[in-house]
């Protein structure tokens, strides 16, 4: 069964992997749009996350393992609504901006949406960050063909093709998997442009160069391997 908010906006659930964001939840749980449910998933937070995200009405699922994979596909198990959504949870990116892509998912207009990053402050976005989502939005051409501007976090498909993909990455190539096998499906992907914001507190993958060099690397590590057959990550015509 198919939920509905007020604005007749399906409801969907909003993955949203969490490791010590105690600053960012209060903003970021504010935004999820009425009737939707937030799952928090912690991801080994020492600073209360878990009890703030409760508190302000979130779901909160454990994710023992580290690694921003591992803590969005816990989510993704957790979640029960025809579409997913998945956010950062560091108050860079808001959640409210989800509406319109799960309209098109929704509607059958494409099979996963996502959030092309768009600097609203200096600094909201560092420079190796963006060489480095630059360097791999190229790789994702050649592999795919896909002529995307950006892999952000902000995204939202439908549940059952979405695990149907079988995603095995549980790092930070887990975002870039998705698309590429996505991709190699035959899904229609779009993306639209959002506005992005320093993030809350210091990040843990792309505040550094070593970080970024990290992110690059699992995701490099995703391209290279050989596309595989998931027919039943296909979206049915019913789906559509």
């Amino acid at each position: 069964m198919v939920r509905v908010t007020n604005s007749t906006t399906p409801c969907a659930d909003v993955v949203l992997p969490c490791l010590d964001e105690a600053a960012a939840l209060p903003w970021v749980l504010a935004r999820i749009p009425d009737g939707w449910r937030a799952i928090v998933v912690d991801n080994g937070s020492t600073d209360g996350s878990a009890t703030i995200a409760r508190d302000h009405g979130a779901t909160v699922v454990h994710e023992p393992r580290r690694g921003f994979g591992a803590a969005c596909h816990t989510g993704l198990l957790a979640a029960e609504a025809d579409i997913v959504c998945f956010c950062d949870c560091d108050a860079s990116l808001d959640p409210g901006l989800l509406t319109a892509f799960v309209r098109t998912v929704a509607a059958g207009e494409a099979d996963l949406v996502l959030g092309r990053r768009r600097p609203q402050e200096r600094g909201a976005w560092p420079v190796h960050a963006r060489l480095g989502n630059l360097a791999l939005t190229r790789m994702l051409r050649r592999r795919t063909g896909l002529t995307l501007g950006d892999l952000g976090p902000l995204r939202a498909a439908r549940r059952e093709p979405l695990l149907a993909l079988g995603l095995t990455d549980r790092r930070s190539g887990y975002p870039l998997q998705m698309v590429v096998r996505g991709s190699d499906a035959g899904w229609r992907i779009e993306e639209r442009e959002v506005p992005y914001r320093p993030r809350t507190g210091k990040s843990k993958v792309t505040g550094t160069w070593r970080g970024t060099w990290h992110a690059v690397r699992d995701m490099r590590a995703v391209l290279r391997r050989p596309p595989e057959a998931h027919d039943l990550a296909t979206p049915t015509r019913a789906a559509r």
